[in-house]
This record gives structure tokens, C-alpha cells and sequence, in this order.
């Protein structure tokens, strides 16, 4: 097992960073901004390289070729899809232990999920204060195994994948982003929408080999992160190196549940409405009928039939030194 080191800093001072950035995230905030990151950067003392993404899975391609120049230090300024091409690139290339590359995050997307987990501030200064203060830590990822085009592909996810709802919300979100629709409250727009016209399909769910559900579903979230949907805690008790997948399952719900209890879905209290089963596990599967669509970290992948495997601490990323004293204290 790979053992955590939260009581000291493990990036050396003169590491060499490569820099994945992402210039359409966040409405091109990648890209304007850049020019602002990277002052901070050298203010900050941190040696680095940029090279900017130009299409899809560029991020990911990017990643191998750094590692192969024997980059082991990237930082990604983007979003959760950046983040999670990133990480794709980490298993893709094969000269290193994945956890031997260390990842850091400056975010400039939309949802900014995955560093609520781990407290990672959005202010550019206090993200690259945290790459300076070089805390990290290991955190699980799960092998996600999905059928597309009748093909069987493999992806890694580093927070949170969704099947049904899920991934109708994000179908909508990017089609509403690619035509320029998406505006402040974009995401919540399409959720309603998606809401009125998304309808259950038949699920079975396998946790650990076991049928752990088999009827109408909704929505389901499985997750080594806690947040999905820009700030929902669909996932409040995923603990981000227990060796685990938690497992959020919808049944079917009216609407007027969901705005009567709309709060739970943000305070961490989505497990005392009626309609939400949690679960947890090392693999996962589904199926359904007819097939259900699949997103990855936000970015959509397929359907059923899905597998889910948890990978114990297999990625080393930058966290905020809050969030070390934060596990300290419990």
C-alpha cells in the first residue's frame, strides 16, 4: 500500500513544471488569464513550461510527451475536463509509476468540482501559494470500463462519474456552451430542463458482485470525490483515499421533492431524502434498459453496461495545507 505524507512538504523548491492550459475554459478565462497565472508563477519562483491545449483530448496527448521529456510536475489551468484529460494521460504513458507525477491545479473552468474536495482556493494566488508550499497527496482513481459504438473503452476518473440525469444535465450543459448559451447559472438552467424531460430506466447495480438494486433509476453518481454539478455534494461521505466508491442511486422523485429538499443537495444532507440509496465499494456495474449515457468528471463517454474499479492512491496532487490540518484535527 502507498503510504500518505501529509506532515511535510514532498515537492522540491527547483522542481520543473509543465503547464497544461486549457483556453476555452471558462468562457476563455484560460486564455486571458494566462498571461496573469504565469507572472504569479515566476513571482512565485515556480520554473515552468506552457503549452496550450487546441482540441479535444489535446490535454491528455500533452501529458504523455511531457512525461516522456521526463516532466514529473504538471500543472493544469482549466477546468474538470482538463483535469481529468490530464489524469487519462498519467495511465496512458507507461515509463513512470503513476504515482511518482504530481499534479496541481490552478482552475479556470466553470464547475471547479474537484478542488472543492481537497480546498484548493480559485484565487490564482492562493492556488500557486499551495503549488509553492508543495503539500500533496494520494488519492484514489477508478478504472471506468463503457461500451460506445458497440466498442469496449476505458477511462480513468478522478472524481466523479454519473449515469442517467447525470450525464443528460451534462449533454445539455455542452451543447447550450458549444452555441454560446452558457451563461452565470447556466448549469442550473439546464438541469431543470433535463429534469422535465429525462425519463428513469430500468437498472441493475453491482456493488462488489453483489445486485444491490434493481429497478427504475433516475440518476446515479459513483465517486472518490464528493461534488459534482459545480457545488452539489451528491457524493457527502466519498473520503478521497479509503480504497472506495461511493455510490449515490436516485429513484425516480417529483419535482416538487426536489425543490421542497433543494438544499440537501448542497449541505451534505442528500442521504436524508427518501428517494437517495447510498452504497459503497471497490467495483461497481451497471446495466440498464434501454441503455443509459455515461459522464466522466463532466465530459461524456458512451453508456451501459458500465464497470467501475477504485485504484488505491494511485495519483499524487497538490492540496492546500488547510486541508492537511483540516484531517489532522478529526
Amino acid at each position: 500500500m502507498k503510504e500518505q505524507t501529509l506532515d511535510r512538504p514532498t515537492v522540491s523548491s527547483d522542481a520543473k513544471w509543465f503547464v497544461v492550459v486549457n483556453p476555452t475554459s471558462g468562457s476563455g478565462k484560460g486564455l486571458t488569464d494566462f498571461p496573469l497565472v504565469s507572472k504569479l508563477l515566476r513571482d512565485n519562483g515556480i520554473i515552468h513550461e506552457a503549452v496550450f491545449t487546441e482540441h479535444k483530448h489535446h490535454a491528455t496527448e500533452l501529458t504523455v510527451s511531457a512525461i516522456e521529456k521526463g516532466y514529473r510536475h504538471i500543472i493544469v489551468v482549466g477546468g474538470d475536463g482538463t483535469l481529468h484529460e490530464v489524469v487519462n494521460g498519467v495511465f496512458i504513458q507507461k515509463r513512470v509509476e503513476s504515482s511518482e507525477i504530481t499534479i496541481a491545479m490552478i482552475s479556470a473552468g466553470t464547475g471547479n468540482d474537484w478542488i472543492r474536495m481537497f480546498g484548493i482556493p480559485t484565487r490564482y494566488s492562493e492556488a500557486i501559494r499551495a503549488i509553492k508550499e508543495g503539500y500533496t497527496f494520494l488519492q484514489d482513481v477508478a478504472e471506468v470500463s463503457y461500451e460506445e459504438s458497440k466498442v469496449r473503452q476505458v477511462r480513468y476518473m478522478a472524481n466523479v462519474a454519473g449515469l442517467g440525469f447525470d450525464a443528460a444535465v451534462i449533454k445539455r450543459t455542452l451543447t447550450s456552451k458549444a452555441k454560446g448559451y452558457l451563461g452565470r447559472g447556466g448549469y442550473l438552467w439546464c438541469l431543470v430542463r433535463s429534469f422535465f424531460s429525462y425519463r428513469a430506466a430500468g437498472t441493475k447495480v453491482w456493488i462488489d458482485d453483489e445486485l444491490v438494486f434493481n429497478n427504475l433509476l433516475f440518476s446515479i453518481a459513483i465517486g472518490v470525490g464528493k461534488f459534482n454539478g459545480g457545488g452539489i455534494q451528491q457524493l457527502p461521505d466519498a473520503v478521497a483515499d479509503d480504497g472506495l466508491l461511493d455510490v449515490t442511486m436516485i429513484r425516480p422523485v417529483h419535482w416538487w421533492h426536489v425543490i421542497f429538499r433543494l438544499r440537501r443537495l448542497f449541505n451534505g444532507t442528500i442521504y436524508s431524502i427518501g428517494h437517495v440509496v447510498h452504497a459503497q465499494g471497490k467495483k461497481v456495474r451497471i446495466e440498464s434498459s434501454p441503455e443509459t449515457p455515461l459522464e466522466i468528471d463532466g465530459e461524456l463517454y458512451g453508456g451501459t453496461p458500465v464497470q467501475l474499479q477504485v485504484m488505491h492512491r494511485e495519483v499524487r496532487v497538490v492540496i492546500n495545507k488547510a486541508f492537511i490540518d483540516k484531517l489532522k484535527s478529526k
